[in-house]
């Protein structure tokens, strides 16, 4: 469905932690938690449920929950443990149960979870959308996955999940003929994914906006100084170069027994600049966009996508 001139939408993002009250306080005591994923998982859908509500309460009509939302953050190490915590991105229980959730509170929702292909058995990360009506759009799978370490940590993404294979399977509201890179087609505009690392390349935002995304969320969990820095950078520009909004979401706070301190600073912002931010309760960065003026001339004077030298590079 086209985004008619000059809708106006809020959006929200969510920005927490694990809400599982069990967590031991080791990592080395991990172990007790393998018959108790399905409480990890159950706790968080309940926090992120009792989210969206007061997110209805303020008129959101879209919401993007971070970056494997369903758990704690368990790739600052590897335990085979935490591959347990994948499923199915239709029939599973966090995307059975969102689909509920999006229905009762009339609003699209971006669910980022641990994904298990039950046909070929790969895993990914991967984000699932749900129109407000509780169908499913489509997914996205992630197409870079990390793997190091900085001056605050390190992460094990590759032990867990593969990059993107592009078989997303089909969708009748995706707009885009890049396997990689759907775009949907929504009851709140062109609705692009780019989870966490993918927004450190280039291509990836700008495949997105080809495509016909107006709207990108980009579920994160990042730490450390340089990412930091990034954060406050990569989406301003991409944003103004791509004619896009980019909606980024990063948890915030520390997860036990690993301790690691994610930083937030969850933001939305438009090609002219950051949307302000509207009083939310903890957990949620609100924000208001205006699809409208994407289709407004740039106010810079600049036509980029008239002026590119695709003759030279």
């Amino acid at each position: 469905m086209n985004t008619p001139p000059n809708q106006r939408l809020r959006i929200a993002l969510t920005q927490t932690v694990n809400a599982y009250q069990g967590m031991p306080t080791r990592i080395s005591e991990l172990a007790q938690l393998a018959d108790k994923l399905h409480e990890i998982r159950d706790a968080n859908i309940e926090h992120h449920q009792s989210l969206i509500a007061q997110a209805k309460l303020l008129d959101v009509k879209a919401l993007c929950m971070g970056e494997l939302f369903a758990g704690p953050y368990f790739a600052l190490g590897e335990d085979p443990m935490w591959r347990q915590m994948a499923e199915d991105a239709t029939t599973g229980p966090t995307v059975t149960a969102m689909q509920e959730i999006a229905y009762e509170n009339s609003m699209l929702l971006v669910a980022p979870i641990y994904e298990i292909d039950t046909v070929s058995g790969k895993r990914f990360n991967t984000a699932v959308v749900i129109e407000s009506d509780g169908s499913i759009l489509g997914k996205y799978r992630k197409t870079h996955i990390p793997a190091g370490t900085n001056d605050a940590g390190s992460f094990h993404e590759t032990f867990y999940y593969e990059r993107s294979d592009g078989d997303l399977g089909p969708s009748t509201q995706n707009i885009s003929d890049n396997p990689y890179f759907p775009v949907f087609e929504s009851s709140v505009g062109n609705i692009g994914i780019a989870i966490c690392y993918d927004r450190h390349f280039p291509g990836a935002m700008k495949a997105l906006a080809e495509q016909g995304a107006q709207l990108i969320f980009s579920p994160a969990v990042t730490f450390g100084q340089k990412s930091r820095r990034m954060w406050e950078l990569e989406f301003e520009v991409d944003a103004a170069r791509h004619n896009v909004f980019i909606a980024g979401s990063n948890r915030l706070g520390s997860e036990a027994p690993w301790n690691q301190e994610y930083f937030g600073a969850s933001y939305v912002v438009g090609p002219n600049g950051r949307m302000p931010k509207v009083a939310a309760p903890e957990g949620l960065v609100i924000a208001e966009v205006d699809l409208g003026i994407l289709a407004a001339p740039d106010p810079s004077g600049w036509n980029l996508e008239r002026d590119l030298r695709s003759d030279i590079y």
